[in-house]
């Protein structure tokens, strides 16, 4: 089974997207599989962490920042703005899919584990999110 989820995130940085992927995963009705979850664009990105406490979402958020700058001079590739090549440069430091497993018919993840987007553009811009599910 394959689906499209359209996700927009209210403003840059991670935004948990569990809920979305676990309801495809149900409506699949398949018990025990993997679940890959892909995302269609070279400036957001899929990542498996913490959902428990928010302070943890926001260290990363801010060392991601602090490690890859907007208005770096040495970037050329700025057509879209300042944030056009820190966000490439986020998205092949992190992930494009990420993969869990399917046991009793949900996702696999830990107690402490969530799907994000990170959206690595300020604009606001509706991300293609494929999920396949099988065995």
């Amino acid at each position: 089974m394959i689906s499209q989820l359209t996700i927009t995130a209210p403003r840059q940085g991670l935004h948990e997207i569990s809920d979305q992927v676990a309801a495809v995963v149900s409506e699949s009705a398949l018990q025990a599989g993997l679940c890959t979850v892909f995302i269609k664009h070279t400036s957001a990105s899929l990542i498996v962490q913490e959902n428990a406490d928010p302070s943890a979402v926001r260290d990363l958020e801010q060392w991601l920042n602090r490690l890859v700058v907007e208005h770096d001079p040495l970037f050329t590739h700025t057509s879209e703005g300042a944030d056009d090549m820190p966000s490439h440069i986020k998205t092949a430091l992190t992930a494009t899919s990420v993969a869990v497993p399917i046991i009793n018919g949900q996702l696999a993840l830990g107690s402490w584990q969530g799907i994000f987007l990170w959206e690595h553009r300020h604009a606001r811009v509706p991300r293609t999110v494929i999920v396949h599910i099988g065995e």
